[in-house]
């Protein structure tokens, strides 16, 4: 037990007891996250994901004493060595390990914490903090176990944080620049990517991250008046539009087309028409916004008008005034996702937001987060809804939720009622250093909005 989560490459001496060992000694290591990874056997392994990202690795050391410095990096806090054979005549003994951790993050950069908050908060801005280090390598990972690639919804969370603790704003741009860099040549932007061993593009085209591009060049803006960065991306802002305007109809309304993936959480029986409308309103006015900031206003002259039938469309069939909530899809299905992005896009007024948190609480039949990336928009909907003291005790409820169960860097999936949900099939197989998870440290060190 290392006695906390860290991402870097692992060694330790193999030697002889007390007499020459005369066979190479094979050992199997297991790197874990959590004690489950210790405990629990990965064969036969049921998930979806290739088995090869589980940590587990098989070496010989021919000679003896070595020390041995195994090949890959690993994202661990226990680590499990077996000797499965050697000699028959000597015991191989194991000591001196010792991680060398890597981060592109800086300690020394990070602020005081304000003043006034509680020690459970501290605790909770410290492993959100060391769940941003641990995924802040070349790019922000969004896992160091698993995945390891760059996401655009992941960036925009992890760059809202790093903007509040580390300030590493170069891996911001860098980041940008990559998403950027790999796009089609309609201007598709990568909604994840690989960085190694050349940058190219991840097969997913998922539409919400898509429009959270024009956001996160504005929040990278505002976080480090780069303004040069932004105007090198504003064509890329601009041409995104014809993608994300793809699906609204000339009446304003969001229908699948069956052309994207549609994320919003990892809920296979969400319906995500409310949600995705309000991701794509959202993005719509940070690209405004961006363009005014530019002067670029004149480029999208046709932006508020698109806008206005997008949020006419809103209110006239995804609105349920008896209900005083959103609604979704034929089905008329009320979830948290629909009601936080469509307060994100501005859809309702100040009051109409704020009533409308204490009845979805109340309706037994609405669809709840899987994820640690919804609950951070359900949050941050609170949040902007002026409702600062209930944000932070939705924060304490669910993140603290982690802290209590032992966590010491946030999870990727977190459902209370059943601890083991995976969308993978194997809860082995979630990454328990996640990337999404790591803004209770922005909520915690940056001051409320004006209340609306």
């Amino acid at each position: 037990d290392f006695g906390e989560h860290v991402v870097g490459f692992f060694s330790c001496v193999v030697a002889p007891a007390a007499h020459p060992i005369d066979a190479p000694v094979r050992l199997r290591a297991v790197f874990a996250e959590t004690p489950a990874e210790l405990g629990e056997r990965f064969d036969p392994y049921p998930g979806t994901l290739s088995r090869s990202w589980l940590q587990d690795e098989v070496i010989n050391v021919d000679d003896t004493p070595a020390e041995v410095r195994f090949p890959r990096r690993y994202a661990f806090r226990y680590v499990r060595i077996e000797v499965v054979a050697g000699s028959p005549h000597a015991h191989a003994i194991i000591r001196s390990p010792r991680v060398e951790a890597v981060t592109s993050a800086d300690e020394t950069r990070v602020p005081p914490l304000p003043s006034g908050l509680s020690e459970r908060q501290r605790s909770m801005d410290r492993i959100a903090r060391r769940t941003l280090r641990n995924c802040m390598q070349t790019v922000f990972e969004d896992g160091p176990k698993r995945d390891r690639r760059l996401w655009l919804g992941d960036l925009r969370l992890q760059a809202l944080a790093n903007y509040a603790t580390f300030r590493n704003y170069d891996l911001v741009r860098r980041c940008l620049y990559l998403h950027a860099g790999t796009a089609t040549d309609r201007g598709l932007v990568a909604t994840c990517l690989f960085e190694r061993p050349a940058p190219v593009r991840g097969r997913n085209n998922i539409l919400d991250y898509t429009a959270l591009f024009a956001p996160t060049v504005l929040d990278y803006l505002e976080a480090s008046s780069d303004r040069a960065t932004a105007e090198d991306l504003w064509p890329m802002v601009v041409r995104l539009l014809e993608f994300t305007l793809e699906p609204v109809g000339p009446d304003g309304l969001f229908r699948d087309s069956g052309r994207w993936w549609l994320f919003v959480d990892w809920d296979r029986e969400l319906d995500r028409q409310a949600a995705e409308q309000g991701t794509i309103l959202y993005g719509l006015r940070a690209t405004l916004e961006l363009a005014r900031r530019l002067g670029r206003a004149h480029e999208v002259l046709f932006l508020p008008a698109a806008i206005e039938r997008m949020v006419a469309a809103s209110r006239r069939d995804l609105w349920d005034e008896s209900l005083g909530l959103f609604v979704s899809g034929e089905s008329r299905q009320v979830s948290w996702a629909s009601q936080a992005w469509m307060v994100l896009a501005g859809v309702p007024t100040a009051e109409e937001a704020r009533q409308l948190w204490p009845r979805l609480r109340t309706h037994a039949a609405a669809r709840t987060p899987v994820t640690p990336y919804l609950h951070h928009h359900v949050v941050e909907a609170m949040w902007r809804s002026g409702l600062r003291a209930e944000a932070l005790a939705y924060l304490e409820q669910y993140w603290g939720g982690m802290m209590d169960r032992g966590a010491d860097t946030f999870w990727e999936v977190w459902v209370p009622a059943n601890e083991r949900e995976s969308p993978y099939r194997s809860h082995l197989m979630n990454s328990y250093c996640h990337a999404w998870s790591c803004t209770p440290s922005w909520f915690l060190r940056t001051p409320p909005p004006a209340a609306p």
